[in-house]
């Protein structure tokens, strides 16, 4: 039976979704990113799941962008980029536009489209071993407009440029330091670092937390786009819900409160 190349799971409240790809360093085709999309949906329609977390197997990449073997099949002209391009753009979005916190647990390469995965999540976190890059100028690869703004938004622009202009590697030491990466962990103790954080985030509030997400990504829209009436609704909702009156009970009672997300 082959090993499928793309695979989620659940544990507890923490959604998994690894790309499985180990012998390409974790590259990307077109059905791996038809399993993503349906496995965000599943994951984003599950009320048990609080969290997501985006992983590479193997431990030598995280993903290191697109197959280019696959590039004469599924990438060979410009009708056939713009297939591709509208199904990843699916993945893409489906993860950055994802209710719930994300969070990419980077080990070892990092690059290309990688790079614009691990800009889409919440958080990233990865080993002292991680590498990152943008290899656009070496390919004739054209690198648009939504992937630079987005990488431009964690480091800055001129950093950004950087990457593009140059497409060198970064250390895990540069990501961290130009706020690409949360934290850098040893390479045994990267797992344990995620866990850490994804259990605070499953311990909290469910609509706190959706709220502070949806409000992230307004503010990433320009002043004259974003939705403050939703916002408001949101906000009324939590001070409308159980979860607000367990809070309080909880803190009265110097116990741990159990959000419900309602």
């Amino acid at each position: 039976m082959q090993e499928q190349k793309l695979y989620g799971h659940r544990d507890g409240a923490v959604a998994h979704i690894v790309f499985n790809n180990p012998a390409k360093l974790n590259a990307v085709s077109l059905d791996m990113w038809d399993g993503f999309v349906s496995l965000l949906t599943e994951y984003e329609k599950d009320p048990e799941v609080r969290c997501l977390v985006v992983s590479g197997a193997g431990g030598k990449a995280f993903v290191s962008g697109a197959d280019i073997s696959k590039f004469e099949s599924e990438r060979a002209d410009a009708e056939a980029q713009v297939r591709y391009d509208a199904i990843s753009k699916q993945g893409y979005e489906g993860l950055y536009n994802f209710s719930k916190p994300t969070i990419a647990k980077i080990t070892g390469y990092c690059i290309g489209g990688g790079m614009n995965l691990a800009a889409c999540c919440d958080m990233r976190f990865c080993n002292e071993g991680a590498r990152f890059g943008v290899p656009a100028g070496k390919l004739g690869l054209g690198y648009g407009f939504l992937r630079i703004e987005r990488l431009s938004r964690i480091v800055g622009l001129p950093r950004a440029m950087e990457f593009l202009f140059t497409a060198r590697q970064y250390s895990s030491k540069e990501a961290y330091e130009m706020g690409l990466v949360n934290a850098v962990a040893a390479d045994g103790d990267l797992d344990a670092l995620v866990t850490r954080t994804t259990d605070a985030i499953s311990q909290n509030a469910p609509l706190t937390i959706a709220l502070a997400k949806a409000s992230a990504r307004e503010i990433a829209k320009p002043e004259a786009q974003q939705d403050h009436a939703k916002l408001a609704k949101m906000t009324e909702a939590c001070f409308d819900s159980e979860d607000f009156k367990e809070g309080r009970r909880a803190f009265m009672e110097k116990r741990k409160p159990v959000f419900k997300g309602r």
